[in-house]
């Protein structure tokens, strides 16, 4: 009988889980690390708050423009070798960037880490569904989600109390190392391929999806509010912590890396918004999601510091919300056979706003405060809202989720 897929109390079951937990930890982490100490990487390089923000958006900028070609790199030699060449060569440039002497060797550092791990996801979810048995994928799915967030959130706690005891390198370079034993981890427990068969690379046919997807409306819609609303995001969590260090508030390092523990309100949100937009349609949770978003945002301008944190775990959950929907969306709304381009194109948005948006407000940051950058990241949120409700609005009852049970 052919091979369809492990499942769950198998060994390699297990071992597959736990290999693509670790597998996300390699990666968010060391992506996000930085993050946490951008006030003290502009001090040491004497650089501007936008400036310091490249140490995020030039890495993001790297893994969007990779995503599509390392999934075709891995439809020739393989999900689980792909995804191992991507995660060494991040691990590397991630131990090696701390040390760069000048704000312009590490941004060019950080920009090819990107590139490298631009790998796992583009990858991870194809090799997960192909090795897993369909009926534990969605589940299985989950252990490779939940370490993307431990991974975020754990790279930047990391990297903020330590750079608190010493210099913003060393927390950088922790982070990076706790990546290098994650990704030992993923090469170790991950088992040999068995759904993997290669295929050939014929760029007139993945041309041709991709512009299938480009030429939709409501895939268009999708990918814009992947950038606005990520983009959007990031700004937030770039440029807060520089606020919050700055008078009247004058908070210390350490305690702004622990900000990032409003991540808890996404990991909250996203498994409810899911469930919700299977009960009422994914239009009305997803516009719902951003009205969330808009208030917990507004409520950080309050010069308070427990309605500042109150605000933005309001503004996390809306955010994971949205993406929940919005990124599940995009692929089950896509042109015949081209949903794996879909996903493709939703990630290059996604990541791309991050590092457009997550730098240009920077100079919103420098000429308004923080009450610019409140009030330009919310007329960011109204125009997603303006998208979604304008276009995916007539796509909702095609791309409603199937009843428990239907699948």
């Amino acid at each position: 009988m052919g091979f369809d897929g492990h499942r769950r109390g198998d060994r390699a079951y297990r071992r597959l889980l736990v290999g693509l937990f670790f597998a996300g930890v390699a990666t968010f982490a060391q992506l996000y690390a930085p993050q946490a100490v951008l006030p003290a990487l502009a001090a040491d390089y004497g650089v501007s708050p936008a400036s310091a923000a490249l140490a995020v958006s030039t890495a993001t900028l790297g893994l969007a423009l990779a995503v599509i070609p390392w999934s075709i790199a891995a439809d020739r030699f393989g999900r689980r070798a792909t995804m191992g060449v991507g995660i060494a060569g991040a691990t590397a440039l991630g131990l090696l960037a701390p040390f760069m002497p000048t704000m312009e060797l590490f941004l060019s550092v950080r920009f090819a880490e990107g590139l490298a791990l631009g790998a796992v996801p583009a990858i991870a979810l194809a090799y997960l569904n192909e090795e897993v048995h369909a009926g534990h994928a969605p589940q299985a799915a989950g252990s490779y989600i939940a370490g993307t967030t431990v991974g975020g959130l754990g790279g930047r706690l990391i990297a903020g109390p330590l750079a608190e005891l010493g210099r913003w390198e060393t927390g950088v370079f922790l982070a990076a190392a706790v990546c290098a034993a994650s990704a030992v981890l993923f090469l170790w427990l991950s088992p040999r391929a068995r759904g993997f068969t290669p295929q050939p690379v014929h760029p007139a046919a993945l041309t041709r999806r991709l512009l299938a997807n480009l030429r939709s409306p409501a895939q268009l819609a999708m990918y814009a509010l992947a950038f606005l609303l990520m983009g959007g995001f990031v700004a937030v969590y770039n440029y807060l912590g520089f606020a919050l260090a700055a008078p009247p508030l004058g908070l210390p390092q350490w305690l702004i890396s622990l900000l990032f523990l409003a991540y808890v309100g996404g990991t909250f949100a996203s498994p409810r918004a899911g469930a919700l937009a299977a009960r009422f349609g994914r239009s009305p949770v997803l516009l719902g999601a951003i009205a969330v978003m808009i208030a917990g945002l507004v409520l950080t301008a309050v010069p308070v510091l427990p309605v500042i944190l109150a605000g933005l775990v309001v503004f996390t959950a809306g955010f994971f919300a949205a993406h929940t929907v919005a990124s599940g969306w995009s692929p089950a709304s896509a042109p015949p056979g081209t949903s794996a381009q879909a996903s493709s194109l939703y990630s290059l948005a996604y990541y791309a706003g991050s590092s457009a948006l997550g730098w240009g407000l920077g100079f919103v940051f420098d000429g308004l405060g923080w009450p610019g950058v409140v009030a330009v990241v919310t007329g960011v949120c109204m125009l997603a809202a303006v998208i979604a409700a304008v276009t995916l609005r007539r796509v909702t009852d095609a791309a409603r989720p199937a009843p428990a049970g239907a699948r």
